[in-house]
């Protein structure tokens, strides 16, 4: 049987909430293998990031053929990209391989406010690597952002958001909740055929570093495993609402601290 496998690409968080750790702590978590190739490394910590050295773009291609080239991947995560170079070389490889499944999560300011991504790489990452996403994952921000508008607050007008990033040649769009407001924590599935919103209880912690990138490699992991897209993002919903809830029994740090990734186990 063959074991399931995903890559994520995406930076390094030295404080470990964040980034490529965390998603390797996700995959594992969901039972499935984590591989990795990394776009930059990051000076991090629960409280900021303090500086940013990015891979070389042919490094990022090498990290990629390497693991194509003698894994198995079901699907791949893409999460901070840091330069325009890395996403030519990202979309380049992606396109050689063809993985079956893309789920990019556009990142480009942390939990923090730092920014991640450099400004001439939003419109790369909106043209380059979008049309080959199965799915994208943007917070209410991000979306916002990779449209050039105001921050959605209504129902109506994420779901609008939604329809215009499938245009931009993606398959389908998750917007996250998260950065919105209210008793529930609503993401919206915005599909060709449908939207599907999906509530949980917004939960009252300190604690989220590192929820985005782990969510998108959630969804990653359950399409990994053979899950349809409807069904990994349902479940990931639920395991990041539970990550989240129980990042209370951890002490790390002294800002956003970490979701707790393992919380099924201790």
């Amino acid at each position: 049987m063959t074991t399931p496998a995903a890559l994520t690409i995406a930076g390094s968080d030295s404080s470990g909430g964040a980034g490529i750790q965390a998603d390797l702590k996700t995959f594992a978590a969901l039972g499935v293998y984590g591989a990795s190739a990394i776009t930059a490394l990051t000076a991090q910590n629960t409280r900021g990031v303090t500086g940013i050295h990015a891979v070389p773009a042919e490094f990022v291609t090498a990290q990629i053929d390497a693991v194509f080239s003698d894994l198995d991947i079901g699907a791949v995560k893409i999460g901070m990209v840091a330069q325009a170079a890395s996403i030519d070389a990202i979309a380049a490889a992606l396109s050689r391989w063809r993985p079956r499944h893309i789920v990019l999560d556009p990142v480009m300011v942390a939990t923090s406010g730092d920014r991640l991504l450099a400004s001439d790489g939003v419109d790369a990452l909106r043209t380059r690597l979008m049309p080959l996403a199965s799915v994208i994952t943007p917070n209410l921000p991000e979306a916002a952002a990779l449209l050039g508008e105001p921050v959605a607050t209504a129902e109506a007008e994420i779901e609008s958001q939604g329809r215009r990033l499938l245009a931009l040649g993606c398959n389908a769009v998750l917007i996250k909740g998260g950065h919105g407001e209210g008793a529930e924590s609503i993401d919206y599935l915005v599909t060709s055929e449908t939207t599907i919103a999906l509530a949980a209880p917004r939960i009252a912690t300190r604690n989220t570093h590192g929820t985005g990138c782990s969510l998108s490699s959630a969804v990653a992991a359950g399409l990994a495993r053979g899950e349809d897209l409807e069904l990994a993002v349902r479940n990931a919903k639920a395991w990041i609402s539970a990550a989240i809830a129980a990042a209370g029994r951890f002490s790390v740090g002294h800002g956003h601290g970490p979701i707790h990734h393992f919380h099924k186990f201790y």
